[in-house]
């Protein structure tokens, strides 16, 4: 940096947090029920026509749940960090 430029100064955080770093969870069955509701409203709510695509949800929502993948640990590191660093000190007036 040079000399005439001065650094940027971020204010302090009261709280170092990331919001929900791990994004969305998947929904495996969603689809399917999607699947059967269309179906249901396309055939009048009528369970013959519907059967297939109701069979399958049960077997999705009856099935194995699978495992939730590993949190993120940025929320942990922060934590830890909070107290090494180190921020510009406030002009008094």
């Amino acid at each position: 940096m040079s000399a005439s430029q001065k650094p940027i100064r971020l204010p302090p955080l009261k709280v170092l947090r990331v919001r929900n770093p791990n994004g969305q969870r998947e929904r495996p069955c969603m689809q399917i029920m999607s699947s059967v509701l269309a179906c249901w409203a396309s055939a009048g709510y009528s369970t013959t026509g519907c059967a297939q695509v109701e069979m399958a949800l049960r077997a999705c929502m009856d099935g194995p749940q699978p495992s939730p993948p590993r949190g993120n640990e940025i929320n942990y590191h922060l934590a830890r960090f909070k107290n090494k660093l180190t921020y510009p000190e406030s002009k008094k007036k």
